[in-house]
């Protein structure tokens, strides 16, 4: 995530840091349905409106990450030196993600998230829409001459390999393995 370099967007960083801080320690604390928007914005010493002015919805506080995840992952497409190859750069990234989501304290929260159908329903969508900004990324870059359906697939592959990662016993060896299936892939379209 790009650092906020006026006054300004600093303190709204600050403050969309600490109402999802505030929701996660009570979210883990007293369980996610037991936690309501009012006691996150309580806890946050925030009113409500300013809680909904950086989040949308309750599910959107413990994917709080979401948007800098969908421009890291767009970003590994278009920011890439002008010959460095699609795959590895997207490996790479998704190594990076799958390390900082597997890290300390990871655990209990998707734990809470696999208990929670919402969450469960929220972290899906999130996934097919990073999944279309993806692909959208791959069709519109020029040094591609794949189809706007092979970008599609490998995109939601890309997508599913970080999900599957995340829950393997060695997260960096199922990185690339998954890898080395998408990069076959992308090989033959």
């Amino acid at each position: 995530m790009t650092v906020p370099t006026g006054r300004r967007e600093r303190k709204k960083a600050a403050t969309r840091q600490k109402i999802a801080d505030a929701a996660l320690r009570l979210f883990l604390e007293r369980g996610y349905d037991a936690v309501g928007i009012r006691d996150v914005a309580a806890e946050a010493d925030v009113a409500v409106t300013t809680l909904f002015s950086h989040f949308a919805s309750k599910e959107a506080l413990v994917f709080e990450q979401d948007d800098n995840f969908e421009q890291r992952l767009t970003r590994a497409v278009t920011d890439r030196a002008p010959h460095e190859p699609l795959i590895p750069a997207l490996r790479r990234e998704i190594r990076a993600m799958v390390r900082h989501c597997t890290a300390d304290g990871a655990a209990s929260i998707y734990r809470m998230i696999d208990e929670s159908r919402a969450l469960r329903e929220y972290e899906e969508s999130m996934r097919l829409r990073h999944a279309e900004s993806l692909a959208t990324a791959l069709v519109a870059n020029p040094g591609l001459s794949q189809s706007a359906t092979a970008c599609r697939a490998i995109a939601r592959f890309v997508i599913d390999a970080f999900a599957l990662a995340r829950e393997a016993a060695d997260p960096q060896a199922a990185v690339d393995e998954i890898f080395q299936m998408i990069e076959a892939a992308w090989e033959v379209t």
